[in-house]
């Protein structure tokens, strides 16, 4: 399972945020590793350098041997929040998608 990080202009990921992330991920997304191809984490500040409510965003996409990739969306007061609630919403999304899967 390949992670890739990506930033956009208003933010920079530093190399310890990084490896974290991507520890948290491929901990988090373990038992479904044999399926996950890449994992891309898209992080954004919607506000740039205004202070705002929830205005952290992180949109994760999975893409899936043979299936269309999935992509969810989580906005937090700050990139680690997001990014974990981020995961809770990808977990949820592939134990539905992957357990129809098994059920056929």
């Amino acid at each position: 399972m390949t992670i890739q990080l990506n930033a956009d202009k208003n933010l920079s990921i530093h190399q310890a945020f990084g490896t974290k992330l991507k520890d948290l991920l491929t901990d988090e997304l373990s038992r479904f590793s044999e399926h996950i191809t890449r994992i891309e984490v898209h992080l954004s500040d919607e506000n740039g350098s205004k202070k705002g409510l929830d205005d952290k965003r992180c949109l994760l996409e999975a893409r899936l041997e043979g299936m269309q990739p999935i992509a969810v969306t989580s906005f937090s007061d700050t990139h680690e929040n997001a990014v974990i609630s981020a995961i809770d919403k990808l977990k949820s999304s592939l134990t539905k998608i992957l357990g129809r899967l098994r059920s056929h």
